[in-house]
């Protein structure tokens, strides 16, 4: 967010950010912006919280692996049951501030530019009535697509599953869980957070969907060079994970020093993201030990106890200049946790990745990399000095990691605009149009049964019985049995022939047979009554009578019995 509020700045745009009273990343004085403190109830925010999930999640992975998903689902389950009901009371106490809310209301603001996966921003805006921009990764349950576009679960891999595109029976089970897991977490813990928020302050019918649906643009944090082709939305505009990533610049004195002591062999960057300061010590010891052995200098990024493994080619650093250093030409690897910006960084500067993934959406993300054969994945759970190191020679040695991901790099600088470019102009578009409605679905007005078409469906199915119902009572009945004629000879044979009927009603044979003369059957057609009709084929006549009560043919019934069985021929079926 702070890169494109610097370029805002850049361009003129005057920027009020609220932040909460005890942010630890969003300092309260600052060039480009005014801030303005909100109070958050509680910091349940602190650094250490990461840590303790690791744990849990640590735990997790040594399930079966259909299993561990749905293990690690259930942590976050529990992060975001509370996280939501902690956003619900800051949000209540702000717009329960009638003097702060009269601030912002007299400030006049143009646009709210927010990040959906922190509530409190989209509220805001929507009591406010601004107009809406995201600047969106996540958001409620998983990844942004699956609350703005249609998801169909059968190749759209859900958020957190560790699937790709191409999924089989046994993966698309696990897919269509992982979704229903997801519905119910939006419906039946994430919304009742805000039920008491919606009551007292918006409209009735108001829920915490409809309101983030209604934003006129999502800026979308993503590149389909690294996320898998899926369906999409006219106000979804992809700025890519990486629209913070540019040149390499200068590094410090002392790290370019080490940088270029690393000779022909270069450089390995290990960094594991801000929120996790520490592995298991014995991971830790591992993978110190596995550097030791290797020609390349390592960087390696590390809070904690120093490892007693350590070599003399690895320098451990608290702070790391990450874009920088990655596009530095004797950089020949990243090993990562396989955070967004970080995987996006080695896609820009082509750097293949070994990954070590830890929380969150990191699984899915070097799961993405790996399918494109531009990294390979480790468990931490597991790791030995001796698995990592094959895996580091691997990324090392093996051309092709290198070749697959500095052809991602190409493509994903290959745009007509820069991602910068490409935000600010919607943004100053949304200003200068106020808004953009007419990009919005209206499938979001519609009710469930209506956008699945199920009513329709219903109906449809009600004709197809009705009228298969009409066939079975209504029609006529086929003769499919045999017809049986008798003829005494080759005189006026057409007025002596007798047909012989066997009569079906409703399924059932009726108990006799029925028989008449040709002239009987001329008889017949001129009343029009139960004959319908008389063809000739091969001098067997066929004939069709409709559904009729048996007492219509009275008159003409004959027993078959009576007939000379010696003059008795078979004809055909009808």
């Amino acid at each position: 967010m702070e890169v494109i509020l610097r370029e805002l700045h850049s361009r003129g745009h005057n920027i009020t950010v609220l932040r909460s009273a005890k942010s630890w990343y969003i300092p309260s004085n600052s060039p480009i912006y005014t801030s303005m403190n909100v109070s958050m109830l509680e910091d349940e925010a602190d650094k250490n919280y990461y840590n303790k999930m690791l744990q849990g999640v640590m735990e997790c992975r040594r399930s079966l692996s259909f299993k561990r998903t749905f293990c690690q689902q259930h942590l976050i389950t529990s992060m975001l049951a509370k996280g939501h009901k902690i956003l619900a009371r800051a949000t209540a106490t702000i717009l329960d501030d009638p003097v702060f809310m009269k601030k912002l209301q007299d400030a006049k603001f143009d646009l709210m530019l927010t990040d959906p996966a922190l509530t409190i921003g989209v509220l805001l805006g929507s009591y406010l009535k601004l107009l809406m921009v995201y600047n969106v990764r996540w958001i409620n349950t998983g990844e942004g697509h699956f609350t703005i576009a249609p998801s169909p679960v059968s190749y759209v891999p859900v958020s957190g599953s560790e699937l790709h595109d191409q999924m089989d029976f046994l993966e698309r089970t696990k897919n269509m869980l992982h979704y229903l897991h997801s519905v119910v977490e939006q419906h039946f813990i994430i919304n009742p957070a805000y039920s008491d928020l919606f009551q007292r302050h918006f409209l009735p019918g108001t829920d915490l969907l409809s309101l983030q649906r209604a934003a006129d643009i999502w800026l979308l944090r993503a590149d389909f060079v690294f996320e898998f082709p899926r369906p999409t939305m006219p106000n979804v505009v992809y700025i890519g994970g990486g629209f913070h990533c540019k040149k390499a610049r200068p590094l410090p004195a002392e790290l370019e020093a080490f940088m270029q002591s690393s000779g022909e062999h270069g450089v390995v960057i290990m960094s594991l993201g801000t929120f996790v300061s520490a592995l298991p010590r014995e991971v830790t010891e591992a993978i110190a030990a596995a550097f030791a052995q290797l020609p390349q200098k390592v960087v390696w990024r590390f809070l904690g106890e120093k490892p007693s493994s350590l070599g003399n080619n690895t320098l451990l650093v608290d702070w790391l200049p990450q874009n920088d250093i990655l596009g530095h030409p004797k950089t020949r690897a990243f090993v990562a946790h396989g955070g967004t910006n970080g995987m996006y960084e080695a896609i820009y500067h082509g750097v293949p990745v070994l990954g070590l993934p830890l929380l969150f959406d990191q699984f899915d993300n070097l799961l993405r990399l790996k399918v494109r054969g531009a990294a390979r994945v480790v468990e931490a759970k597991s790791l030995t000095k001796e698995d990592f190191l094959e895996a580091l020679k691997d990324i090392l040695e093996t051309p092709s990691y290198r070749s697959n991901i500095q052809h991602l790099s190409l493509l994903h600088r290959d745009q007509p605009l820069s991602p910068m470019d490409t935000a600010i102009f919607w943004i100053e578009y949304v200003i200068r149009n106020k808004g953009a409605a007419h990009l919005q679905s209206a499938g979001f007005s519609l009710p469930w049964y209506s956008y699945f078409c199920l009513d329709v469906a219903l109906l449809i199915m009600a004709l197809i019985g009705v009228f298969v119902w009409a066939s079975l009572i209504l029609s006529p009945v086929h003769l499919n049995h045999p017809v049986y004629y008798w003829s005494k000879g080759e005189g006026d044979a057409e007025k002596e022939r007798v047909y012989v009927f066997v009569l079906w009603q409703k399924g059932v044979l009726l108990p006799q047979d029925v028989a008449f003369k040709a002239e009987e059957v001329t008889k017949l057609q001129s009343r029009q009554q139960t004959f319908v009709g008389l063809s000739r084929s091969n001098s067997l006549e066929r004939c069709f009578f409709p559904l009729m009560d048996p007492g219509c043919f009275e008159g003409w019934l004959t027993e078959s019995k009576k007939l000379e069985p010696d003059l008795l021929h078979i004809g055909m079926h009808l």
